[in-house]
């Protein structure tokens, strides 16, 4: 903690709590909001930071509601997802930080844009399954690992889309957290600063109460897309430009 700094630590907390806000209303962005800002403030936390913060944070949603959540859809992705996690692990012990920055701003920024575009793709055993894959690895990599899930569940009710991701997340994340564990990739200040996060976690879920209840989420994601695909372009130049 101290060698990252209050003006880092108050921009990465920033970027957790709008993400967290964002995730409890919409299902998705945790991951789209505060990996990049992570990435550009302290690259040496990533992913651990994040996959710790997108395994407890399902919890808030689940204990909050737990209907609709499609067990079947879910069941297919495990699989792929362990066999992505395994590639997963490989990128983040084999490529370096400014790699690492370069493939995270070009995951949020097709995310950003596929989302952007309402690519409808039907689910799927097949899709399912090639969904679950990429996001082992994206999410293992680069802890971004929802948009391919996403994408899938975008046209169901809201609620069940915050509840499938929120089991999927649970599940993918600590799969992945395992694999980097086993990796010997996880450290002990990527804990200490998960834990200190914690708390913006659930005021991020406490806020979105009144948000839900006052904005619809026609009028928020268009908002999280700009954020997302501006987040995404900074830390594609800083890291290009090293």
């Amino acid at each position: 903690m101290a060698d990252l700094g209050v003006v880092a630590f108050v921009a990465i907390a920033t970027g957790v709590l709008v993400g967290s806000l964002v995730q409890s209303v919409v299902g998705i962005g945790l991951g789209l909001t505060a990996a990049p800002v992570i990435t550009l403030a302290a690259p040496q936390l990533m992913p651990g930071v994040m996959l710790i913060l997108a395994t407890t944070f399902p919890l808030v949603t689940l204990a909050r509601e737990r209907e609709d959540i499609d067990w079947r859809g879910l069941g297919w992705t495990v699989v792929p997802r362990v066999l992505g996690t395994v590639l997963g692990v490989w990128v983040v012990a084999s490529v370096d930080e400014r790699g690492l920055g370069i493939g995270v701003g070009l995951i949020v920024l097709a995310a950003t844009v596929l989302t952007a575009r309402t690519v409808v793709i039907p689910i799927t055993r097949g899709t399912l399954s090639v969904a679950g894959f990429i996001g082992g690895v994206t999410g293992t990599a680069s802890s971004i690992g929802g948009p391919p899930v996403a994408l899938l569940y975008q046209h169901r009710p809201p609620r069940q889309i915050r509840t499938t991701l929120a089991v999927y997340f649970l599940v993918g994340s600590a799969i992945s957290l395992v694999g980097l564990g086993i990796a010997g990739e996880l450290r002990l200040d990527q804990l200490v600063v998960a834990a200190c996060l914690l708390p913006v976690l659930l005021l991020g879920s406490l806020l979105s109460g009144p948000v839900r209840r006052a904005v619809a989420p026609s009028v928020i994601r268009p908002a999280v897309l700009v954020v997302c695909g501006t987040s995404a372009v900074v830390l594609l130049v800083r890291s290009i430009l090293g």
